[in-house]
């Protein structure tokens, strides 16, 4: 039992360095820190873009990455 949720922890791990590495920053540089961040209109989809989808995974990730861990030393 503790080997499989050990497996699924590593697998959580690979996955959220994956999904981190693949998002965008949030600012454009020393232009994004200087003139701020303006409205376009992909900003008003941003719900719905890739970036907004790979933070949302990265969240749920996230989060069956630290309920194994608390299950991993629940068991041991």
């Amino acid at each position: 039992m503790t080997l499989a949720i050990t497996i699924l922890q590593l697998i959580t791990c690979v996955t959220i360095i994956c999904i981190v590495l693949l998002q965008s920053g949030k600012t454009a540089g020393l232009s994004g820190a200087i003139g701020g961040g303006s409205e376009t209109f992909l900003s008003k989809n941003k719900g719905k873009s890739l970036d907004a989808k790979l933070s949302r995974a990265t969240k749920w990730v996230a989060i069956v990455f630290v309920v194994l861990t608390l299950i991993l030393n629940i068991f041991k």
